[in-house]
């Protein structure tokens, strides 16, 4: 009897105003996820397509012919290796400087008074603004006097440069919500200040912490324009450099570009489904209007 009485319930819900409302919007998030998705799908299924289907004048939405040959292309080769490792270098250092150089002034800016703070939240929004194209010029005269050129060093840093101002705004409303109390217990309990920011101020802010360690990670994985200006040798290029290997003059190996950008954006799919709720929950906290 509960079974039907929840299920006369249901369609009387699906009736009323609210109900025909909910139905409406579900239809516009399954048509909007479909435009958003549809595009990692084609990647993917044609990353599965042989060379003839590829290239074929009728156009298929699924692999008829199924072979894996064009991963085995890419994970076989030595360059493929050498450019997967110099993307995993370039994206760990950058990530772990934008956190070394972050962190700290979020948590200087949001706990203490700091004279200039608006000016200096100003800055950081306006430097997230500037295209890397601008920057180009002055980090290579930089790198180029320190010595830096043709090193990991030079595109980590250029990546971190961009990352520090993002996770300063990000992390300064989660510090400045954490209790002045907390920090009074702590002292209390014979903590100093370095202490009390690595045992209590950064467990508190987990999800933001896992927020920011995400996206400037991602941010190294994904450069291109800093690895190709500042390191000139082949040897030290990252994957989104190698791509272009598939482009020759006797045409493109489609099918063998797809698997490579299926594997290139493989760590952001799985970096946003198993910590979709803390990068999300991140990104909300810190657009806190404050």
């Amino acid at each position: 009897m509960s079974n039907e009485k929840e299920k006369a319930v249901k369609k009387q819900y699906w009736k009323t105003k609210e109900g025909r409302k909910d139905i409406i919007n579900c239809a516009i998030s399954v048509v909007i996820a479909f435009f958003f998705l549809f595009p990692i799908y084609w990647l993917i299924q044609m990353s599965f397509k042989t060379d003839m289907e590829s290239f074929g004048k009728i156009v298929t939405y699924y692999p008829h012919e199924f072979t894996i040959d064009p991963w085995l292309q890419n994970l076989q080769d030595a360059d493929f290796l050498t450019s997967l490792k110099n993307s995993l270098l370039i994206a760990t250092c950058a990530m772990l400087i934008s956190l070394a150089f972050g962190v700290p002034a979020a948590y200087g800016m949001g706990r203490y008074k700091v004279k200039g703070t608006k000016s200096f939240m100003l800055t950081f929004l306006v430097t997230q603004m500037l295209p890397a194209s601008v920057m180009l010029t002055p980090m290579y005269l930089t790198f180029s006097k320190l010595h830096l050129l043709g090193t990991y060093c030079a595109p980590a840093i250029a990546v971190a440069a961009g990352s520090i101002p993002f996770i300063v705004v990000t992390l300064r409303p989660y510090f400045k919500s954490i209790p002045v109390s907390l920090d009074e217990a702590a002292r209390i309990d014979g903590c100093n200040v370095f202490r009390s920011f690595f045992k209590i101020m950064i467990p508190t802010i987990k999800t933001g912490i896992i927020t920011v360690v995400v996206i400037s990670f991602l941010n190294g994985w994904n450069d291109l324009i800093y690895s190709m200006t500042f390191n000139v040798k082949a040897d030290m290029r990252p994957l989104t450099a190698n791509i272009r290997k598939f482009q020759s003059k006797y045409g493109t190996k489609w099918n063998a570009i797809m698997a490579y950008g299926a594997i290139l954006v493989i760590p952001v799919i799985l970096a946003f489904v198993f910590l979709q709720k803390y990068i999300v929950g991140g990104l909300t906290a810190g657009a806190v209007k404050e």
